[in-house]
């Protein structure tokens, strides 16, 4: 295959971004996104120019650092991560845009690397349970029902790749947030925190810049682990119940 690339190319959070347009030969169909990129770096090391600044780690679809915007969609025309989007999505002599996640709350750091570190402090905010359990209890020790396990286990999937972000209209992180509050909040472990938790969650996500939701539903679409929306009208339920409960003490 050979393909045209348009790619974001920004030197720092400061400087003046623009696309920069590069031609790639001799894709397989197998390759995956990423290696694409690999390629053209490869290309333009070999002639002594800037590679493109791209973020990734595991290349298993399961750290979420392989955040990109490709022609228009949060990690591309699939439903899954970008490291995990294969060039058979494409066609032979097809023009492909590549950007970085666009949000206020994740500034440019370089080229199509972002800093994502808001959402981290989304989950520093209330995203843990402190009780002290001193060796690791057995398994079967505290009961949880199956509805509420599944529902655990569902949001628990959520990577952190800021995908819902990237695709919603108004940039609002409440995909994400609420997958953290609701896999703690369902379970016995986090009760007693569960007040706390939504509220600093919350809190931390509206002072982090990010926007507001109108449940669009671009977010749960464009979520790689298919986190589903109701999570965030659960969430919303989750905040409701914990103002009335500290406005009573």
């Amino acid at each position: 295959m050979k393909l045209t690339l348009r790619v974001w190319r920004q030197k720092n959070a400061d400087a003046e971004g623009a696309m920069s347009t590069y031609q790639v030969d001799g894709i397989s169909t197998d390759m995956s996104f990423l290696e694409v990129l690999d390629t053209l770096n490869e290309e333009l090391i070999l002639k002594g120019e800037d590679p493109v600044a791209f973020d990734h780690d595991c290349r298993e679809g399961i750290c979420g650092a392989c955040s990109l915007v490709i022609n228009g969609d949060a990690h591309g025309p699939e439903r899954t991560t970008t490291c995990q989007l294969h060039m058979r999505s494409f066609e032979d002599g097809d023009t492909i845009d590549i950007e970085p996640w666009r949000a206020s709350a994740f500034p440019v750091v370089k080229d199509l690397v972002v800093d994502r570190s808001a959402l981290d402090r989304i989950i520093q905010a209330g995203g843990y349970i402190t009780a002290p359990t001193g060796a690791a209890p057995e398994a079967h020790a505290t009961a949880v029902p199956k509805p509420d396990a599944d529902f655990a286990f569902e949001h628990a999937e959520c990577i952190g790749c800021g995908a819902c972000v990237a695709a919603c209209p108004n940039g609002a992180a409440m995909l994400f947030t609420s997958a953290k509050v609701n896999h703690l909040n369902v379970l016995p472990q986090g009760a007693p925190e569960r007040e706390t938790r939504v509220l600093d969650m919350v809190a931390q996500m509206d002072e982090e810049g990010f926007g507001g939701c109108t449940l669009a539903g671009e977010c749960a679409t464009a979520c790689p682990k298919g986190i589903p929306l109701f999570s965030i009208t659960g969430m919303n339920k989750e905040w409701l119940r914990a103002t009335r409960k500290v406005a009573k003490r």
